[in-house]
């Protein structure tokens, strides 16, 4: 029976990334891709990889469909698109990719790459073999990854013309004082704030993370500018710039300062811990306030 579930969930996701790709609107197009990416997730819980299937869910799912709805005005208009090749034989590939990894769940991972990393895990600080691969085995990576954010953030901003430059990032909403909108407003922050920061907290240990606990950051801070809870920041704001480079400032001079001991990351014995939490708590900080930013758009001075 479980094998027969990981099958259906993986046929499903096949059927789910054709229709996205054969929508007749760009509307439905996004509704189907973001439930693509709700199965993509559901996947790497059945292969046990739960850091990446909350970052799909996160990243993947919500904040890329969030990103699209809002790239795409009038989303519910337009002529059927033709089922062009490419794209088909893109999502069939990696729907066969994915049955195929689905059917390697169980087996014995004999004496593969992820075995040594694994038996090296007290070295890094971090008993999430995820966590210890993205910040000591692939920390430049990673950091680069940090970075690309921010670049895509100034591309954003860009767009803005030059009087507005450095502006609101986006108009004040309106929204009634007893509606839905407003009361999720006040009650879903505090609770966002907390599983955030536990997701950061435990990714040292357990699945979750920066990326992870930055996500549902953006999201609480978003819902509370949309609820006019709080006004949305200018960007030419000298806090909200500190805020966006925090994190990759704090993950370089962490790594610099290991080569004093050694190698790029190599902290010394006994800080490693807290080195690790220092570096995904403001990592965490930088891409919630990039991710937010990156959803509520260019400045929009005079609006």
């Amino acid at each position: 029976m479980s094998a027969l579930f990981d099958w259906l969930l993986a046929l499903s996701a096949l059927a789910l990334g054709l229709a996205s790709v054969a929508a007749r609107s760009r509307f439905a197009a996004i509704a189907l891709f973001i439930a693509y990416g709700v199965l993509v997730s559901l996947l790497w819980v059945r292969m046990g990889a739960v850091d990446v299937a909350l970052a799909e869910a996160a990243i993947g799912a919500g904040l890329t469909g969030v990103l699209m709805l809002q790239a795409a005005p009038g989303a519910s208009a337009g002529p059927a698109p033709r089922l062009r090749a490419l794209p088909v034989a893109v999502a069939a590939a990696t729907a066969a990719a994915l049955m195929v990894a689905v059917a390697d769940i169980g087996r014995a991972p004999g004496e593969t790459l992820g075995a040594r990393a694994m038996a090296e895990l007290g070295r890094a600080g971090a008993d999430n073999p995820v966590t210890a691969v993205l910040l000591s085995y692939r920390g430049w990576d990673t950091f680069l990854e940090t970075v690309v954010l921010g670049v895509a953030l100034v591309a954003v901003w860009a767009l803005a013309a030059e009087a507005q430059w450095g502006g609101p990032a986006t108009a004040r909403q309106r929204v009634r004082p007893a509606g839905l909108l407003s009361t999720f407003g006040r009650l879903l922050p505090p609770v966002g704030l907390v599983t955030g920061a536990y997701l950061v907290w435990t990714g040292a240990s357990a699945p979750g993370g920066a990326f992870q606990g930055g996500t549902v950051l953006a999201a609480m801070w978003l819902l509370a500018m949309m609820a006019d809870r709080v006004a949305a920041p200018a960007t030419g704001s000298a806090a909200i710039r500190l805020l966006l480079v925090a994190g990759p400032a704090l993950f370089l001079a962490a790594g610099l300062l290991g080569t004093a001991f050694g190698t790029m990351f190599g902290w010394p014995p006994g800080f490693e811990k807290p080195a690790v939490l220092a570096v995904e708590f403001g990592l965490a900080v930088s891409i919630a306030a990039t991710l937010a930013l990156l959803v509520v758009g260019p400045p929009q001075l005079g609006r």
